[in-house]
């Protein structure tokens, strides 16, 4: 499933219509995550995204993630109508690789200090490295949704918020993740940044099923955000990448 983007210098695992499911650079290429540390208003996020590409002799191309910010969670078909006004403007940039969306994307709600409206928090792009240098990835973000499936029916362990229900929620994802790092062709110990999307205590979680599972990741940590995943009735989501340049704005 791995594909190449023929201008961006990275691969991609394909995902649903709005994202890829990860995104890998290609050789003689590295992945840069850049996150603003006062996130502007999407659109303009994007704005500032072409002027920052350009800057760095890079095309638009380049750009292989997005990670948003939204006032709170979407119901399933008000993230449909979001997804397409935001797709837009991807296609617009000419990024897509014959009909598809190869940029993957983070999408969560803040619970304290949420933004008015959806912010770009982040995003990151391809940039010339050595040769020899391994590679760098980003694995979209995932809730407790199986791959390709976009309904309320296919939410895991639905409605159950005991802990053992969001024990069930987290194993899955967990099982996603490594998933979609194997898609890419890397695996835990290449991981750099394992963040955590719950409004749910990740403490009894983190022995066994979180760190225990990244194996030598594990000495990184987690980083927990005290946010929901884009949905309503999501209850936990993550994302990873493994990254040598990260940079603030």
């Amino acid at each position: 499933m791995l594909t190449d983007h023929p201008t961006g210098n990275y691969r991609f695992l394909p995902g649903i219509a709005p994202y890829s499911c990860g995104v890998v650079s290609s050789p003689g290429f590295e992945i840069v995550q850049v996150t603003f540390q006062q996130p502007p208003p999407y659109r303009l996020g994007f704005e500032q995204i072409a002027k920052w590409l350009s800057a760095n002799g890079r095309p638009q191309a380049a750009l292989c993630a997005i990670a948003l910010r939204s006032p709170r969670p979407f119901s399933f078909s008000g993230f449909a109508a979001f997804n397409a006004e935001y797709a837009a403007i991807l296609q617009s940039w000419g990024v897509f690789v014959d009909g598809v969306n190869p940029v993957a994307r983070t999408n969560v709600a803040p619970v304290i200090g949420p933004p008015s409206e959806p912010v770009l928090y982040g995003f990151s792009y391809t940039q010339h490295c050595p040769a020899d240098w391994p590679a760098t990835f980003v694995v979209a973000g995932a809730g407790e949704l199986p791959e390709g499936v976009l309904a309320r029916t296919g939410i895991v362990a639905l409605g159950d918020v005991s802990p053992s229900g969001v024990t069930t929620k987290t194993r899955f994802v967990m099982d996603l993740m490594e998933s979609r790092l194997h898609g890419l062709g890397v695996d835990w110990p290449q991981v750099t940044m394992a963040n955590v999307y719950t409004t749910h205590s990740v403490t009894p979680l983190l022995p066994e099923i979180l760190l225990k599972r990244m194996g030598s990741a594990s000495l990184h940590g987690i980083h927990w955000h005290y946010t929901q995943p884009p949905i309503e009735e999501i209850e936990y989501e993550m994302d990873l990448r493994g990254t040598r340049a990260e940079l603030r704005l």
